[in-house]
C-alpha cells in the first residue's frame, strides 16, 4: 500500500525557516572571531590557488613550501601599497605646522562667525573649551590603553588570516574532497561544479575589483593633479581604497580626502576634491563597476544593499566586505539545487534565463515580458 506523503502547511515551513535562521544568525555573530579570519582566509586562498598550483607544478615545490612562498607574494604586494601611502603620510607629516595653522585659523573663523550668527558668549564659549580639553587629557590614558588594545587586535586578526590562508592552501584536496564525500555519490557532479565555479567567480570578483581599485584610484589621481591638489597621490589612494567598500566607502572617502585638501589647501580646493570624488563615484556605479565587477557576481543592487547592512549588523566593517562574496556563493548554490532555484533567481539580476529558472509554472502565469 503506497505511502501518503504529508506536506506541511505553509506558516509552519515559514516558521521553521525563521528560527532556523535567527538560530544560524546567532551562531554566526557567537562565532565571529573564528569564522571571521576563516573567511577571509578562504577568499584569500582562492585568489592565491593559481599562484601556489603554478610554484607546486612547475617549479616542483612542495606544497608547503608553495603555499607560504603564495602568502610572502601577497604580503609583498600590500607592503608594497603601505610604503606607497607611509612615503605620502611622511610628506603630509612633514607639513604639519602649515597644516596646523591652516586648521587652527580655519576653526578660528568658524567659531567667530558662531558668535555673531548665534550671539554666543565668548567666554562662556572658552570655558565649555577648556573643561572639554581638561576631560580629555584626564582620559587621555584610557584613550591611549585602547588605542594599543585594539592594534594589538587588529594586528591578532591579520595574524589568524594568514594562518589561516595557508592551511586551506596546504589541505585543499582533502577539503575538496571532504565536501564531495558529504553528499550522495548522485550529485558527485554537481557539487564538483558548485566548488569550481565558486573559486571562479570569486578569485574574478576579487581581481575585478583589485582592477576596479586601481581605475579609480588613476582617474582620481589625474584629476587632482588637474586641479592643483595637494597630496594628490595621498588623496587618490584614499579614494581607491575606500572605493572598495560598495556603497558607503564613498561617503568615508569623500570625508577624508575632503578634510586632507581642506587642511593642506582650503574651502576652495575641498569643494574642488568633494566634487572630484562624486564625479568619480558616478562613472564608477555607472560603468567602471557594471563592466568590471559586474559581469563577475549577478546580484542585484537590492539584494545587495541589503546584505551590505545585514553584513555590517552581523560583523561590522569585515561583514560588509563579506557579504558580496557570501551572497555569489549561495546564489551559486541555489541556481544548481532545484528546490532553491527560486531563491538564486531572486539574488540575480533578473536576466537569467526564466526556463532554467522557472521550469514547474504553467506558460499562462509566467511573465512574457
Amino acid at each position: 500500500m503506497p505511502v501518503k506523503r504529508i506536506i506541511a502547511p505553509f506558516y509552519e515551513r515559514l516558521s521553521l525557516v525563521l528560527v532556523g535562521l535567527i538560530a544560524l544568525g546567532y551562531l554566526v555573530i557567537l562565532a565571529k572571531d573564528v569564522l571571521d579570519p576563516l573567511m577571509f582566509g578562504f577568499l584569500f586562498a582562492i585568489l592565491l590557488l593559481p599562484i601556489a598550483n603554478f610554484l607546486e607544478k612547475k617549479l616542483r615545490l612542495p606544497r608547503s613550501l608553495s603555499s607560504l612562498a603564495a602568502i610572502l607574494l601577497l604580503l609583498c604586494f600590500i607592503g608594497c601599497i603601505l610604503y606607497l601611502v607611509g612615503s605620502q603620510i611622511t610628506g603630509l607629516a612633514a607639513d604639519w605646522p602649515q597644516l596646523k595653522n591652516q586648521v587652527t585659523q580655519s576653526l578660528n573663523d568658524l567659531l567667530h562667525w558662531a558668535r555673531h550668527a548665534f550671539h554666543i558668549n565668548a567666554a562662556k564659549e572658552m570655558s565649555y573649551v577648556n573643561d572639554t580639553t581638561k576631560k580629555i587629557m584626564a582620559s587621555g590614558g584610557d584613550v591611549l590603553g585602547e588605542t594599543f588594545g585594539a592594534i594589538s587586535s587588529l594586528m591578532l586578526f591579520y595574524v589568524f588570516i594568514l594562518i589561516f590562508t595557508f592551511f586551506i592552501l596546504l589541505y585543499r584536496r582533502l577539503l575538496i574532497r571532504f565536501v564531495v564525500w558529504v553528499f550522495n555519490d548522485d550529485h558527485t557532479e554537481t557539487v564538483h561544479d558548485i566548488v569550481s565555479n565558486v573559486q571562479s567567480i570569486l578569485r574574478q570578483y576579487i581581481l575585478g575589483l583589485l582592477l576596479e581599485m586601481v581605475v579609480v584610484a588613476g582617474i582620481a589621481c589625474t584629476v587632482f593633479l588637474i586641479i592643483g591638489a595637494k597630496y594628490a597621490v595621498l588623496l587618490a589612494i584614499i579614494v581607491g581604497l575606500f572605493n572598495l567598500i560598495p556603497y558607503l566607502g564613498i561617503f568615508t572617502a569623500l570625508l577624508l580626502s575632503s578634510l586632507v585638501a581642506f587642511a593642506t589647501g582650503g574651502l576652495k580646493e575641498a569643494l574642488f576634491v568633494a566634487v572630484t570624488v562624486l564625479g568619480i563615484h558616478i562613472i564608477d556605479s555607472n560603468f567602471l563597476l557594471p563592466t568590471i565587477v559586474g559581469s563577475k557576481v549577478k546580484l542585484n543592487a537590492l539584494i545587495t544593499f541589503l546584505g551590505i547592512v545585514l553584513g555590517e549588523m552581523i560583523w561590522g566593517l569585515s561583514g560588509m566586505f563579506l557579504s558580496i562574496p557570501v551572497m555569489a556563493i549561495l546564489k551559486i548554490i541555489f541556481d544548481r539545487v532545484e528546490s532553491l532555484k527560486p531563491w538564486g533567481y531572486l539574488l540575480g539580476s533578473g536576466n537569467e534565463s526564466k526556463k532554467s529558472t522557472i521550469k514547474k509554472m504553467k506558460p499562462t502565469t509566467v511573465d512574457q515580458t
